[in-house]
């Protein structure tokens, strides 16, 4: 059975003149001539079949086939007004869904916290966090299974654009009773016969990567490699090995009762980014979301860093 084509704006005019009782008011509530609102509302009997209203000279009184039809015409523009209401908010970005990935400690400290900033504006836009390892964040922005992305600087293809966040100090982190946890601040060649645990080949990389052009034999290479940060602190803080890792780690390293240690002569950064989708438009919510990390993460990167103590 064909629909019936009436138009929205031929139920807004039966709505308001059933409100009003009257042509002439319903025509001013609606910001129209009294003729144009007779004319939709003819229109529409006409499309229906019916009349809507029983017409006199004092009176318009909706007719027993029109109050038949009142309720289906109002919930109908209640469900177009809601339609509004979420096209709005899409549009402000106000609602909507966002997938974010990034590495365990970012996805476990610093990703929670900007939502919840983000949320206390903008309540009715959901965050999905993944946790992502480092080496599969940029690919994983690429095939579009996470909107957008937070993590170490890693190479990139024309898909994927890049934006630095903040910059974070490699540094060492050991027990109190480590013997490297007496000395203020470390040189490489300090690091050369210490035992050593990476978390993941990214960490690894990034070691061998500091000392490419250091003599052979004052290299820094880990003993043994873990996959997530957490298994290299609980090793770290039994003594049984110390780690490198960016100083922002804090935020979970001090959970273990470690401390933290610069490592000078080269200091190494660490450079933190942010990565979102060229080949393809970014939802509202999620160019937001975007735009609120990029301002939140820096101030809570430096909030992350502990102050170098005893």
């Amino acid at each position: 059975m064909p629909l019936i084509r009436f138009t929205l704006r031929q139920v807004e005019a039966f709505a308001a003149v059933n409100e009003t009782r009257n042509f002439g008011a319903a025509a001013e509530q609606l910001g129209m001539t009294t003729q144009a609102v007779s004319q939709l509302v003819s229109e529409l009997e006409a499309l229906l079949g019916f009349r809507l209203f029983d017409r006199t000279t004092r009176r318009v009184d909706l007719s027993s086939a029109g109050r038949d039809f009142l309720g289906s015409a109002q919930t109908m523009l209640r469900h177009v007004q809601a339609a509004e209401h979420a096209a709005a908010d899409v549009r402000n970005r106000a609602a909507g869904i966002v997938r974010i990935g990034a590495p365990l400690v970012l996805a476990s400290s610093a990703v929670p916290g900007a939502i919840r900033s983000h949320q206390a504006t903008h309540p009715k836009v959901v965050v999905h966090v993944r946790d992502i390892p480092v080496d599969a964040l940029v690919d994983a922005v690429a095939a579009g299974d996470v909107d957008l992305a937070v993590g170490p600087d890693r190479a990139f293809g024309s898909d994927v654009s890049r934006q630095v966040l903040f910059e974070s100090q490699w540094v060492l982190w050991c027990a109190r009773n480590h013997p490297l946890a007496r000395r203020r601040v470390l040189r490489w060649v300090d690091l050369h016969s210490v035992a050593l645990v990476a978390a993941g080949r990214d960490h690894e990389r990034s070691v061998a990567q500091m000392h490419l052009s250091a003599p052979e034999g004052e290299r820094v290479t880990p003993v043994d490699i873990v996959d997530n940060i957490s298994t290299a602190f609980g090793i770290a803080a039994e003594g049984i090995a110390a780690t490198l890792a960016p100083a922002y780690v804090g935020v979970m390293a001090e959970r273990f009762g470690l401390v933290m240690r610069r490592v000078i002569d080269p200091e190494a950064m660490r450079t933190v980014c942010l990565y979102r989708p060229t080949a393809r438009s970014g939802s509202p919510a999620a160019d937001g979301f975007a735009e609120h990390l990029a301002q939140w993460l820096p101030t809570w990167s430096g909030r992350a860093m502990p102050t170098q103590r005893r």
